[in-house]
């Protein structure tokens, strides 16, 4: 079987967020499917069979199956419309989360996701953990930790044990941005086996909505400031955001696994 490596939401190798992408003809076990992701020992890997016009998709960390993921999707668009059917400019993915579009126009891929939007709560274990205490946290599918300054963000050093010992998926640590970027980002999961994941574009659908009424507009520029630097164009739209973002091939491979 092909084995894709792309990096996602970055224009440049090494950068944003690499993503190991399998095209199958038909589904192999999940056990199978699980030990491919493992093996690959990235944030997560994702497998794609053709269904209709469209694909099936479905997403894996080294640990376990999640029901969403921005740059596995972006990495998944990239490979088809490079290597599959280059003709093509729109791709729709059936998944977990609903049907999920994506749009390449260039080389900019445009993905169009479902808000989780975040609530306030009380939550001083998220401070604990992270080993700051944020201004604000709000909870969604995982805990955003609201901080006064970028600075703040980038010097985080977690206690790994306490993040994934948390009740949701991770920590989304966020700041306001500056240059021209909105709002700068980290996300740690180590709880579905990713420490800290470089390009998060599932986390946008967190923070769009809080940075977009916080700062009273729908289009905003997003920067994940790991190690790595994700990019993020991002547009609110209905209870929908756009997500904009490119792409590059770091490896093409085969695998050798029955099935």
């Amino acid at each position: 079987m092909k084995l894709y490596q792309i990096d996602a939401f970055t224009d440049r190798l090494f950068g944003g967020n690499p993503a190991g992408v399998v095209p199958l003809r038909h589904w192999l076990p999940d056990k199978t499917l699980q030990s491919i992701a493992f093996e690959n020992s990235l944030a997560e890997t994702a497998f794609f069979v053709p269904e209709g016009e469209g694909y099936r998709l479905r997403w894996f960390t080294p640990a376990v199956e999640v029901d969403l993921c921005g740059h596995a999707t972006l990495a998944s668009a990239y490979v088809i419309t490079h290597f599959l059917q280059p003709e093509r400019k729109e791709m729709w993915f059936e998944t977990q989360s609903g049907r999920l579009t994506v749009n390449r126009q260039g080389d900019i891929f445009t993905l169009d996701f479902p808000l989780r939007p975040a609530r306030p709560v009380e939550a001083p274990a998220v401070g604990k953990a992270i080993g700051a205490d944020p201004s604000e946290v709000l909870a969604s599918t995982l805990y955003l930790a609201v901080f006064d300054q970028w600075e703040q963000v980038a010097a985080l050093k977690p206690d790994l044990a306490s993040v994934a010992a948390l009740d949701l998926d991770g920590v989304l640590a966020t700041a306001p941005g500056r240059n021209g970027v909105d709002y700068v980002a980290r996300y740690f999961a180590p709880g579905v086996g990713i420490p800290e994941d470089p390009a998060t574009g599932s986390a946008q659908c967190v923070l769009i909505p809080y940075w977009a009424k916080r700062l009273g507009r729908n289009r905003l520029v997003g920067r994940q400031i790991s190690q790595r630097i994700g990019d993020f164009d991002c547009e609110l739209v209905g209870d929908r955001v756009k997500i904009g973002g490119r792409a590059v091939c770091y490896l093409r491979g085969s695998i050798f696994v029955d099935g």
